[in-house]
């Protein structure tokens, strides 16, 4: 157990307790996302044993910046001892309790709250317990509201190229990584997929138009193929188009203007329902409760987890238009779907809490405020000559990689196999600095800190990835 020396730093463990556990691990832990053989061949795996601030410090008593907020989760930052309290207080009180047919006061109060932020509309709240819980939701739901409507050929679902919206079958299938898709097959079927909007790689996608010096022109092309690909499929046959308001896997792609305008006429147009999935754009990420608003998205559903409790207790929800509810408030309609833990009282309690202090402390704004300083910082890095592309919105930022910047080349499998997990992932790591190098896409660094830093940790994280960074193209 760890012993506390201070308010900040933990005493490091042992070498026989982190001998101990490593062993454990390679013996019983099966990690998500992850390649067992990192265990299997002794190296082991870093074990995190304290979070305050934006700061983590492992088992050996060593201090990291926090550079992605756990998994785009801790937005009001580690060790927030109000929110622990809340959890233990409604756990004394009513620790567990189901809202199937019957519900409990902070379940109640927390929808409320959801659709008090939520755009237009939405008043509706759905719990699940995470987000892939929450697309899988609204999945079945866009299915089901159009059999209600005596429309039931609509059952497809269009998302972007490289854009994750969970694992969960139904989910999967709206998931835009082949590679991650393969292995499962035959998943749900009825997913179809769009260009997403990375605008550094603009005349890739749509060679020959010449739409790389033209943002907002991009940004019409994108939108408008999923025009075509509703025509192509039949708009009788498609029931929701689901759209992250900034694209998290690929790198960060926030939306060019008038793309969601566009969309959203779109599917008014043929009769699709419009999903933002806002599982990590929620809760302060892009600098309001949801980027939906940030954007002028008017979505008819909105799928959402991670901030809600900054990660305190798991909880997600899908928040939904009247009209969608409107079928399900009549006779003996019943949405036979639901989670044993959604909505859960110690969750709800502490999202509750967790929102006060979004308020309180004003997070938000925070992230309005400083975020262009943080994009100032990043763009430094773009001296470097491995950098491409620096992009993003809010607290959320990513780094594209590139082998030559001038053709704007990328690396090949192998190259991405030694640079990120060969060499960026730890030499960030050991540098002080956890963070994401990913590659479901060209290769890319990302960040997406705890809401409550600002331009001193920004100078701190942008001179670790410059030396990092510096010395990457030695490895490739």
């Amino acid at each position: 157990m760890t012993l506390t020396t201070s308010l900040d730093a933990p005493m490091a463990y042992s070498d026989a307790h982190n001998a101990e556990l490593q062993q454990k691990a390679k013996d019983h832990l099966w990690m998500h996302f992850s390649r067992q053989s990192v265990m299997e061949s002794g190296a082991g795996v870093p074990i995190i044993v304290k979070g305050q601030g934006h700061h983590i410090w492992d088992s050996k008593g060593k201090r990291y910046i926090d550079g992605l907020s756990g998994l785009f989760t801790v937005n009001a930052g580690h060790g927030r001892k109000r929110l622990a309290e809340v959890a233990a207080k409604q756990a004394e009180e009513l620790a567990f309790f189901p809202i199937w047919s019957y519900a409990h006061p902070n379940a109640i109060e927390l929808a409320d709250r959801l659709a008090s932020y939520a755009p237009g509309d939405l008043n509706r709240v759905f719990y699940s317990t995470g987000g892939g819980e929450a697309v899988e939701t609204a999945f079945k739901l866009a299915k089901y509201y159009w059999k209600l409507m005596g429309r039931p050929t609509k059952h497809k679902v269009i998302s972007r190229n490289v854009a994750y919206h969970g694992t969960p079958q139904g989910a999967l299938a709206i998931t835009g990584i082949p590679a991650m898709k393969e292995m499962f097959e035959p998943v749900t079927p009825g997913g179809f997929r769009v260009p997403n909007t990375n605008f550094y790689r603009a005349d890739e996608m749509s060679p020959g138009l010449g739409l790389g010096d033209n943002l907002e022109m991009f940004g019409l092309w994108a939108a408008n193929r999923i025009e075509e690909m509703i025509e192509f499929e039949g708009p009788e046959t498609v029931a929701a188009v689901f759209l992250e308001p900034v694209q998290n896997s690929g790198g960060c792609f926030p939306p060019p203007p008038g793309y969601f305008k566009r969309v959203r006429e779109i599917c008014d147009k043929y009769d699709v329902l419009l999903v933002a999935d806002e599982v990590i754009t929620a809760f302060g990420r892009i600098g309001n409760m949801f980027a939906s608003t940030t954007y002028g998205i008017q979505p008819d559903m909105i799928t959402c987890a991670k901030g809600m409790t900054s990660g305190y207790s798991p909880i997600g929800a899908t928040i939904v238009s009247d009209r969608i509810y409107e079928p399900f408030k009549h006779g003996d309609t019943t949405f036979y779907h639901g989670y044993t833990f959604g909505g859960h009282p110690v969750s709800s309690a502490v999202a509750l809490a967790n929102l006060d202090i979004f308020e309180e402390e004003k997070l938000n704004e925070n992230v309005r405020e400083n975020s262009p300083l943080f994009r100032k910082e990043l763009e430094k890095l773009l001296d470097l000559p491995i950098v491409g592309d620096v992009r993003g919105a809010g607290y959320f930022f990513g780094i594209e990689l590139v082998k030559d910047k001038g053709t704007k080349e990328t690396f090949n499998d192998e190259e991405s196999e030694r640079l990120l997990r060969g060499y960026l992932s730890k030499a960030l790591y050991e540098a002080g600095l956890y963070c994401r190098a990913d590659d479901r896409g060209d290769p890319v660094i990302q960040l997406a800190p705890p809401l409550t830093i600002g331009p001193k940790e920004f100078a701190e994280i942008g001179d670790i990835l410059h030396g990092v960074l510096s010395e990457a193209p030695k490895y490739i």
